[in-house]
């Protein structure tokens, strides 16, 4: 137990220190200087100066270096653009893209379970060919074209909601649906396919000689094993939606991680940046243990075999 706790500790670690590099070299070897997209037109500032305080006067080894030691020290640096330290604009920005991303979760699931159920009880029939064609389409609309094209319809002819932002009631409508759809139509193609795979089991047969009901046999049997790779794929687009979120939030203004990021990656603020991509990576292995303690306690086999194969 202890060494599968280990092994799984290290491969975190691993996973967070290739990313994190990988992004530190990136930011660095591309054209463009922090400090000079900060001044712009400036006078009177000393750009030696500031860059001595932010420390890009020393060598990329220097500066690689002393990120790693902040990190482990808890400190994730100072931002370029904003002067004020990173976790402090990372922990004011996280919990709009988190707010978000549960709601965009929660209307894919709202849509997806209600569809795959139907298209998997109803296989060949025509409402099966029709939660097919919806979830194709769904898949098939960019979220950056979905986007638009709800507050067109939504926002800007009807009224019906605020075109950007988070203060206004109900803002939170059109950019979770536009996450949630394509979410949601991933989602309605494998419960459909899981569901059909599950119910021809011999313990689905069992069961209904055993005079269950339809329902019980869907909901109950049916449902929670076909749930397994549902579950697999809600909690890594769940990671993938806190940093995936980046079009969508800036579409419609919303004051999250993702909207900080791409203003921070434009304005080659290193360390805010570095330390958004860090948090993200966190959250993503993190869902991605969760995952596994789950799936244990879903899957009988898994817990008997203590998660091997």
């Amino acid at each position: 137990m202890m060494a599968n706790i280990a092994r799984q500790l290290l491969g975190m670690l691993a996973v967070i220190w290739v990313v994190i590099t990988a992004v530190f070299l990136l930011l660095h070897l591309a054209p463009g200087d922090p400090i000079g997209i900060m001044l712009g037109d400036s006078v009177g500032m000393d750009e030696s100066a500031l860059r001595q305080r932010f420390g890009l006067d020393l060598s990329l080894w220097h500066q690689y270096w002393a990120f790693l030691a902040g990190i482990l020290r808890g400190d994730w640096g100072m931002s370029i653009f904003y002067h004020k330290p990173v976790l402090e604009l990372l922990w004011a920005r996280l919990p709009a893209t988190l707010t978000l991303s549960l709601l965009a979760v929660a209307i894919a699931l709202l849509i997806a379970l209600p569809l795959g159920i139907i298209a998997a009880v109803r296989k060949n029939a025509w409402q099966d060919k029709l939660a097919m064609i919806t979830a194709l389409v769904g898949m098939s609309i960019p979220g950056f074209v979905l986007g638009p094209i709800l507050i067109i319809v939504l926002a800007v002819d009807h009224g019906w909601f605020p075109v950007s932002g988070m203060d206004a009631p109900y803002a939170w409508v059109l950019p979770a649906l536009t996450l949630g759809t394509a979410l949601a139509a991933i989602l309605t193609r494998m419960l459909r396919a899981s569901l059909l795979e599950v119910l021809h089991e011999d313990y689905i047969r069992t069961a209904k000689a055993k005079g269950a009901s339809e329902s019980r046999l869907l909901l109950v049997h049916g449902l929670r094993n076909a749930f397994l790779p549902i579950l697999t794929l809600v909690g890594l687009q769940l990671g993938a939606l806190l940093g995936g979120a980046v079009i969508i939030e800036t579409v419609f203004d919303w004051p999250g991680l993702g909207l900080l990021l791409i203003e921070s990656i434009n304005r080659r603020d290193y360390a805010l940046v570095l330390g958004a991509i860090l948090l993200i990576t966190l959250f993503y292995v993190v869902m991605n243990n969760l995952l596994e303690l789950a799936y244990r306690w879903l899957d009988p086999r898994i817990r008997s075999t203590g998660g091997r194969e």
